[in-house]
């Protein structure tokens, strides 16, 4: 009867068990009389939300660093450091969390130092792994990597895709430079996919602001398009638009159009005057959406990229090959 009353309220009362306003584990909330089933009801009708797998918070408490360090603290032992894509999201790089992450609810990403074992559990992705002091800051009692830390780790993926992503993120924090970056690269030198960092760090752009955006300019340089991310036009003194990534000296641009953002009719609207607005100062400009970057291994993407750097030097009197 209280479930009831808690769904048709959309709010939780004094008679909820535990703190709408703090995080709890299904362990807890099992001690209080709530089951799985009562838990996935509540999940679904809005009033609980995830925000890291095997914890469960009010969705009225909101979001904050403090809540997320509560989360990671009721999981994540004391000898243990939170590292990679949550270590990212705690300092507040939030997309450096892999694409419906807060759905799908992977595995906390949280290692020991070397010499400590592996934490074994369905809650963890773990292991061992060098961490010095030096790479490692305290958030309210729990042990993270710093914001340089966590791009080194970020880009020694396989993917040199995601590694990108994953650096321009965290280099968008503002935390650390680039020459920063590039400087403590070779500390890792012997370890996993050195070789992808090593690719990425001199490309990595703080200005990136989202993982597609990264993904695109990669894509952009692959096909002999080298792109600059926003990048701001300007009729005479007049600023008139930003683009995602242009080369301002070939008046070519691409852009990213993902659901989240330019979906809505006044985001469409806001769009096309945007890209009309550049277009009337010489700009190509091409759009591309998720199936273009990352279906079919980004073919038509690749495609629209060649053929958008065909028609930018074709009005300058040069050849693709050129």
């Amino acid at each position: 009867m209280e479930l009831t009353n808690w769904i048709l309220g959309r709010a939780f009362d004094e008679s909820f068990p535990l703190s709408p306003d703090e995080p709890f584990t299904t362990e807890m909330a099992r001690r209080e009389g709530l089951g799985p089933r009562q838990l996935t009801t509540l999940v679904a009708e809005g009033l609980l939300r995830r925000p890291v797998k095997g914890i469960y918070l009010a969705t009225s408490a909101g979001d904050s660093l403090a809540l997320r360090v509560a989360a990671l603290r009721l999981v994540v032992p004391e000898d243990c450091v939170v590292v990679d894509g949550h270590a990212g999201w705690l300092l507040g790089a939030e997309m450096t969390l892999a694409p419906g992450e807060h759905l799908e609810l992977r595995p906390v990403s949280i290692f020991r130092p070397s010499g400590s074992g592996r934490l074994r559990n369905g809650i963890a992705r773990s292991g061992e792994r060098w961490l010095p002091d030096a790479h490692v800051v305290d958030l309210g009692g729990l042990r993270v990597t710093t914001a340089i830390r966590t791009a080194w780790d970020l880009g020694r993926t396989p993917s040199v895709r995601r590694a990108l992503a994953g650096v321009d993120q965290m280099l968008r924090l503002g935390t650390f430079s680039h020459a920063e970056l590039l400087a403590g690269i070779e500390q890792f030198r012997g370890q996993r996919w050195i070789t992808t960092l090593r690719a990425v760090g001199p490309l990595a752009d703080g200005r990136a602001e989202s993982p597609p955006e990264s993904v695109l300019r990669l894509m952009c340089l692959e096909n002999l398009l080298p792109m600059t991310p926003q990048v701001e036009v300007y009729d005479g003194e007049r600023f008139v638009a930003r683009l995602d990534l242009a080369d301002d000296s070939l008046l070519a641009a691409v852009e990213y159009d993902g659901v989240e953002w330019h979906s809505s009719p006044d985001q469409q609207r806001e769009d096309r005057t945007r890209r009309q607005d550049a277009r009337d100062q010489d700009y190509l400009i091409e759009v591309l959406t998720k199936e273009d970057v990352f279906a079919d291994r980004g073919r038509s993407g690749d495609a629209k990229i060649v053929d958008l750097r065909r028609r930018a030097l074709a009005r300058r009197g040069r050849r693709l090959s050129a």
